[in-house]
């Protein structure tokens, strides 16, 4: 940061706050001035808008009249203001006053107590209480001359999660660009060297904030050797880490970027848990926006989401983990089974279910309240709240140990009552604490036996204080005389001009007013030393007892941590229960089996906000004859919706909920590709074709046999014969892959290929005609169309009346085949065995057609008649 000169480093202040930004260079740093928190010169400047408070100056100390740039924000609000720092991708540096003014001697000391980034908040004004805050560390190394391995470290210091995984092989970057997509981080720290063009990559667009780490950055130990103080052991090998050297480098990261933050206590990250991404399916950035599975294309929430709609939880524990289960389907059928039994189970007891989501209710957010106990920042009213949690799980234990299921009788288990944790806060603090440890009150009588004496002589005193004005009046005849308090005296005793005859010798005068005299005498002072003495010495023990309070229940976070990880699973499956009762769902049928089989399925989303009654539709594909489905029909007839419900369908099965169907077999699908839509990315200069064809090559480079792809159009963003060509050859593409597919396409040439590819099947969305005017049914049924109504979807849309009129004449010209100019034009594609006849629109007649319009029929004889007919029967079986 640049300075304004040698004059603003003149004063003691700044002398001081220079020493303290140059430890901090990259970050804002919040001032601490009394009551406010100042930020100066060029941090003022970037952090008064994002603040949204007046920038304003100070004298520079040179006096030259040279202003410094500077404003402040109320230090008792900080966290509000710290929320719109971090939302804007700023990091914060807390320097605080770390003594009392009062007792200073000169300048008061000042250091940085915290610094706070989008990765390592606690707080829960900067948190969203129902989705993870994740920080991520990369570690990478060069494969090739382009490609790149990567090691991930993936924290929620606000809740302790801590895992880590390897992307290795082929297409890194874009296997690691994936992984962050899903996880959706606040943080990603990177550091200096990253192979490959990861920097640009992770930069460019992105939602998270990219922090450059640099080599110096590194502690003197190897990363393993960091990870092995930290967790207090010998080996990694417990962790299931110790083969993963660029996973090890990523964590050692990540946990000495936390401890830098100035979060020493990390007692709460206590485990290390190994995951593979080849565990659950594939769902890369692309399909899940365009399934919309956590929030919506057009508004941008959770509410028109499938995460909306499935999630009935009562815990923000219980929230952010089905949300993890939506983004994250399993893979294998056991693992899956185990959830739709408990799921099923509870879905069925009405009686049990309610018990449990009311156990539920009052059990709050255990994983974080853990987390600031364990980094020092809990307030009283955290731990009263985590108490109060905590007295609930005994019975929530034996709701849970209730059921059949064999998964609710494991979390059973694992529901340890931490009676004793409980019973250390209730003995020590008030049930109704306040809500900062400053404003004291909040340690329990008997609890402590020096602060019981403390509140004993404090409450005698001003008792006796109390007292004294009814005392002093009978003693001196002065019926008018008041004891009073201020700051600046302390307890006086004042008497009005009018009785300044009656005041006894042994009153000290200390103030004159105008109407009145004020006095103290020692028994006062004597028992005002006692009282102020006294409040001051019990602030300071309530404090002190309470950061000892803390640190014992921050001791027990590990504990605490693994009951919140069983009330939070227990919580989801509770929740995916009361969605199936709620929206009549069924149990699917999950095997490795090859196909999938849903009899009157829905989309969860649409029949729950869309209006009117939702028409189901049946669907199967397989490795056989079915397995790739050409669906024609019109514009807002529902293949959209039809391709998006089967695929949210399988996820939802995969995830271990129940399903929109009155019947569904899945067979486990190992990834999920979307082609929907249409849109640009301009950003990165790519046409709305180019996306297009780039996520279809995504496609057919990853898709597998047990892969389920959804494709609404493709090839529309160029010429009729080259998008044509285009879709046709992906068609055959996926069809020799095995994937099973959903096709919706307005190039009805498709549902040739029924005819010569085996495994390809034609379905339609069926419609009514009336004149004019269409009705869409909803409903897909076998065959293809030839028709798009097209027409009478831009009258539907408010398309002028001249131009829907002139639009019917042009396509009765083309469907003719006699616009000026000659015939449509007409092309072939050829296949390995035989060749299919194209046309411009579909629109070009064949030429025994044209000769048919050009016979004279009333001129001509019998004989003539039956000759142009035979003519006519020959050219059009020659084809």
């Amino acid at each position: 940061m640049a300075r304004t000169g040698a004059k603003d480093r003149e004063t003691p202040l700044f002398r001081q706050y220079w020493q303290i930004k140059k430890q901090h260079p990259d970050v804002l740093l919040l001032f601490r001035l009394g009551d406010f928190y100042e930020l100066f010169f060029e941090d003022a400047e970037i952090a008064a808008p994002l603040l949204e408070v007046t920038l304003t100056s100070r004298p520079g100390g040179g006096g030259d009249g040279e202003r410094i740039p500077m404003c402040g924000v109320p230090y008792h609000a900080i966290e509000r203001y710290l929320a719109r720092l971090i939302k804007a991708g700023k990091r914060a540096a807390l320097c605080d006053q770390i003594e009392d003014p009062r007792l200073a001697k000169g300048l008061v000391r000042r250091k940085v107590t915290r610094v706070v980034t989008p990765g390592t908040v606690l707080e829960d004004a900067l948190l969203d209480a129902r989705s993870n805050n994740y920080l991520v560390a990369l570690a990478a190394r060069t494969v090739g001359l382009v490609d790149a391995e990567f090691g991930l470290a993936v924290c929620d210091v606000s809740t302790g999660e801590f895992l880590v995984t390897e992307l290795l092989g082929e297409s890194g970057q874009a296997r690691l660009l994936e992984e962050l997509e899903r996880l959706s981080p606040a943080e990603v720290l990177l550091p200096e060297g990253a192979a490959g063009q990861a920097e640009e990559m992770l930069s460019e667009g992105r939602s998270w904030t990219l922090t450059p780490i640099e080599a110096e950055a590194f502690p003197r130990q190897t990363p393993k050797e960091a990870l092995q103080q930290h967790f207090g052991v010998a080996s990694l090998r417990g962790y299931g880490v110790e083969e993963m050297p660029l996973a090890i480098e990523a964590a050692a990261l990540l946990l000495n970027y936390v401890k830098g933050r100035h979060l020493q206590a990390l007692g709460h990250i206590r485990g290390l848990a190994a995951y593979s991404t080849d565990e659950f399916m594939g769902l890369d950035a692309t399909a899940r926006r365009n399934l919309e599975l956590t929030q919506g294309l057009w508004e941008g929430g959770r509410g028109r989401s499938l995460l909306g709609v499935l999630d009935h939880t009562v815990t923000a524990m219980g929230s952010r983990l089905l949300r993890r289960w939506l983004e994250r389907p399993l893979l294998e059928a056991a693992g899956i089974n185990a959830r739709l039994d408990a799921v099923e189970e509870l879905a069925g007891g009405a009686l049990h279910r309610g018990e449990l989501r009311e156990l539920l209710h009052q059990v709050s957010d255990l994983e974080r309240l853990a987390s600031r106990a364990a980094t020092g920042h809990a307030s009283p009213r955290d731990l009263a709240a985590l108490r109060r949690s905590l007295e609930v799980l005994p019975a929530l234990r034996e709701s849970a140990a209730e059921g059949e299921a064999a998964l609710l009788r494991q979390l059973a288990t694992r529901l340890e009552s931490l009676e004793d944790v409980a019973a250390l806060i209730a003995g020590a603090l008030v049930d109704e604490p306040p809500a900062q440890a400053r404003d004291g009150g909040m340690i329990r009588a008997g609890h402590s036996s020096e602060l019981d004496a403390l509140r004993t002589s404090s409450s005698e005193s001003k008792e006796w204080i109390a007292r004294l004005e009814v005392t002093e009046r009978e003693r001196t005849g002065i019926a008018s005389l008041k004891v009073g308090f201020n700051n600046v005296f302390g307890y006086y005793l004042e008497v009005t001009k009018a009785n300044l005859d009656s005041v006894p010798e042994e009153y000290q005068r200390k103030q004159t007013l105008a109407n009145a005299e004020r006095y103290i005498t020692p028994a006062l002072k004597e028992r005002e030393a006692m009282v102020l003495g006294a409040e001051e010495k019990i602030t300071a023990l309530e404090q002190r007892l309470f950061v000892e309070l803390r640190e014992q229940v921050g001791a027990a976070a590990p504990r605490v941590l693994a009951v919140a990880a069983a009330v939070s699973e227990v919580d989801a499956l509770a929740g995916l229960a009361e969605a199936a009762v709620r929206n009549d769902y069924c149990r699917p049928t999950v095997s490795d089996g090859p196909g999938i089989w849903i009899r009157n399925g829905r989309h969860p989303v649409v029949e729950k906000l869309g209006e009117g009654p939702f028409i189901p539709n049946d669907c199967r594909l397989d490795d056989g004859e079915q397995r790739v489905l050409i669906i024609t029909g019109p514009n807002m007839a529902g293949k959209s919706t039809y391709l998006r419900q089967v695929a949210l369908i399988v996820i939802m099965a995969q995830m271990g909920g129940m399903v929109p169907a009155d019947e569904a077999e899945i067979g486990v699908v190992d990834r999920l590709f979307t082609r929907v839509g249409a849109h640009d990315d301009l950003a990165s200069g790519q046409s709305t074709f180019m996306v297009e064809m780039h996520e279809t090559a995504v496609i057919l480079n990853h898709a597998t046999e047990r892969s389920l792809v959804i494709l609404d159009e493709i090839g529309r963003g160029t010429s009729t014969y080259d998008g044509l060509s285009i879709a046709w050859a992906v068609t055959e593409g996926l069809h020799d892959l095995g994937a099973k597919t959903l096709f919706a396409t307005h190039y009805h040439h498709l549902n040739d290929l029924a005819e010569r590819l085996e495994g390809v099947q034609n379905f339609r969305v069926a419609v009514k005609e009336d004149g004019h005017e269409i009705v869409w049914l909803r409903k897909i049924v076998p065959g293809g169309t030839d028709r798009s109504y097209g027409i009478q979807v831009a009258r539907l849309a408010g398309l002028p009346p001249a131009v829907i009129e002139r639009a019917g004449e042009i396509l009765a010209e083309l469907e003719e085949g006699q616009r000026d100019g000659g015939p449509a034009p007409e092309t072939r594609i050829r296949t390995e065995k035989q060749e299919l006849q194209l046309t411009l629109f579909e629109l070009a007649n064949h030429p025994a057609v044209a000769a048919l319009r050009e016979l004279d029929v009333a001129a001509m004889s019998p004989l003539e008649a039956l000759n142009a007919l035979d003519r006519l029967q020959k050219q059009a079986r020659e084809g």
